[in-house]
């Protein structure tokens, strides 16, 4: 009789155990980050002065992460209505499109705040590409990347028509172009840049490179029924 020498391989759980790892360290260093601005802008807040609350980078940050429960019980209750319903895929589009809207309204909202001479100082505007983006700094150029992230992850998702990353850009740089028009017109005290435009652009199509495994999948599988047959002739 032979036997084997070499015991089984144990089983693989090195990969999830790093990307656990990898988790828990990128949620205690969000943590973290956001630990001040929230003790900073909490106690505005919750004494009801809004005015230093909704106006202020941290106060938004703050109603953000407050409203993340209500906003997964909107979603919870869309997909339990559709499901009811007999809608196909009613999770994915109740979360698609909640996430869109949470997660873009507040990064709209700040990029709209009024500056300290609203209303006085004219409109300006940067026409030259790649010109601001020096000043913008590592911490403005992430933000500016993330106003329309949201969009570009659930958007094609929710919407077919959206399945594309150019067209997902297309939709992130309209929007931007929207958003610094209103500046403009406003007179908020910003400077209406092309390079806002451009990365703001740029964050939705990366978002949507994040998400392509979810509605990739979801289009090739629309594209792959079968059409109706044609109506016989005579």
């Amino acid at each position: 009789m032979t036997r084997n020498a070499f015991p089984p391989p144990p089983p693989r759980r090195t990969g999830g155990i790093a990307l656990s790892v990898l988790g828990i360290l990128a949620l205690a260093g969000a943590v973290d980050v956001v630990r001040r601005p929230l003790m900073m802008a909490a106690p505005t807040c919750m004494a009801g002065r809004w005015h230093g609350c909704l106006d202020t980078f941290n106060g938004v940050v703050l109603m953000t992460l407050v409203t993340l429960p209500p906003a997964a019980l909107v979603a919870w209750a869309l997909a339990r209505h559709r499901r009811a319903a007999g809608v196909e895929g009613a999770w994915r589009m109740s979360l698609a499109e909640v996430g869109m809207v949470h997660g873009t309204v507040p990064f709209v909202w700040m990029v709209l705040m009024p500056g300290a001479g609203a209303g006085t100082v004219p409109g300006r505007v940067s026409l030259i590409p790649l010109r601001d983006l020096i000043t913008m700094g590592p911490f403005g150029i992430a933000g500016n990347l993330l106003v329309f992230a949201a969009l570009g992850f659930f958007g094609p998702m929710r919407c077919a028509a959206l399945a594309s990353v150019p067209r997902v850009l297309a939709l992130g740089a309209g929007c931007s172009v929207l958003v610094e028009t209103a500046q403009y017109v406003l007179r908020l005290d910003r400077v209406s840049s092309v390079d806002d435009v451009l990365v703001n652009a740029v964050g939705a199509a990366l978002a949507a490179l994040a998400s392509r495994r979810w509605w990739r999948t979801r289009a090739q599988a629309r594209s792959a029924r079968p059409g109706p047959a044609p109506a016989p002739v005579g």
